[in-house]
């Protein structure tokens, strides 16, 4: 992969999937305006999750070249200079919000400068502070339900809401456990037991799934009787997740379900399925 794009990581992209969750269980997606716009907004939320990715490696641009890992990042291998990165940062952040300006949507703009906010305070040194860690990380996830919601002004499920929040919880949690079973115990780590971080990865995952039922069963005109029988996919959806975060080292969401077929299988069976109950159920 190029440096430069690997800078960019546009295969975290994947997460900017929620932003479609409104258009698709609101029962929308085959209304051509709505697909038109909740693409072009996840366009924006890409380019800005992009710049946001560089701001922080630009932050811990130093510390990454002391990590066993992080070390091989373009910045910290000084394969992108400082220079360009700066550069791309600026150039991103404009695409992002210039094509907000294009919307002409202030909700879904609002969300986008809450979500650099929130990025912002992450790197400048909330990252730090245990617990506040993990719920900025998990608004990240929020934000880009609601975004979504705000692009077509859908409502969001209150039980959705929950099932995306409790999920954002477990993967969070799940993240810093391995990164500190993997040795590290600088910065938050230090306030982080693997105790604590199972304990609330088991109450975490246990809500997703109950929140997800209970979201399966909630009054709605899209839902068909089947939408109940996808709670089972989901269950062992979750277990392989889980299993994959207590055997790999590192525990970054994206690269947990990239680097394992069957679970990127799975994922795809439940999108099949959903959206055969949901449109042709």
């Amino acid at each position: 992969m190029l440096p430069v794009l690997k800078l960019l990581r546009p295969h975290h992209w994947i997460k900017n999937g929620l932003i479609f969750l409104p258009l698709i269980f609101g029962g929308r997606l085959t209304n051509p305006a709505d697909l038109i716009a909740t693409a072009a907004g996840t366009l924006c939320f890409c380019f800005l999750a992009s710049a946001v990715y560089v701001m922080n490696d630009l932050a811990d641009m130093e510390s990454d070249r002391l990590h066993e890992v992080k070390k091989f990042r373009p910045l910290a291998a000084k394969t992108v200079s400082e220079k360009t990165a700066k550069a791309l940062f600026a150039l991103l952040m404009l695409s992002a919000f210039g094509g907000a300006a294009v919307l002409k949507n202030g909700s879904a703009a609002a969300l986008l400068i809450a979500y650099f906010l929130v990025n912002l305070a992450y790197s400048r040194g909330a990252k730090k502070i245990p617990v506040l860690d993990i719920v900025l990380l998990v608004s990240g996830f929020i934000v880009r339900l609601f975004y979504g919601a705000a692009l077509i002004d859908e409502e969001v499920s209150p039980w959705l809401y929950m099932t995306v929040m409790t999920m954002a919880c477990y993967l969070a949690l799940g993240k810093r456990r391995n990164d500190l079973l993997a040795g590290e115990s600088k910065g938050v780590l230090k306030f982080y037991t693997p105790a604590f971080l199972d304990k609330y990865m088991t109450v975490c995952q246990t809500l997703t799934i109950a929140f997800y039922a209970l979201w399966a069963m909630s009054p709605s005109a899209l839902h068909s009787v089947g939408t109940i029988w996808t709670v089972p996919l989901v269950i062992v959806i979750c277990m392989k997740y889980g299993l994959n975060v207590e055997t790999q080292k590192y525990a970054d969401p994206v690269d947990v379900l990239l680097s394992d077929k069957v679970l990127c299988g799975l994922v795809a069976l439940y999108g099949l399925v959903m959206l055969g109950l949901l449109y042709w159920g």
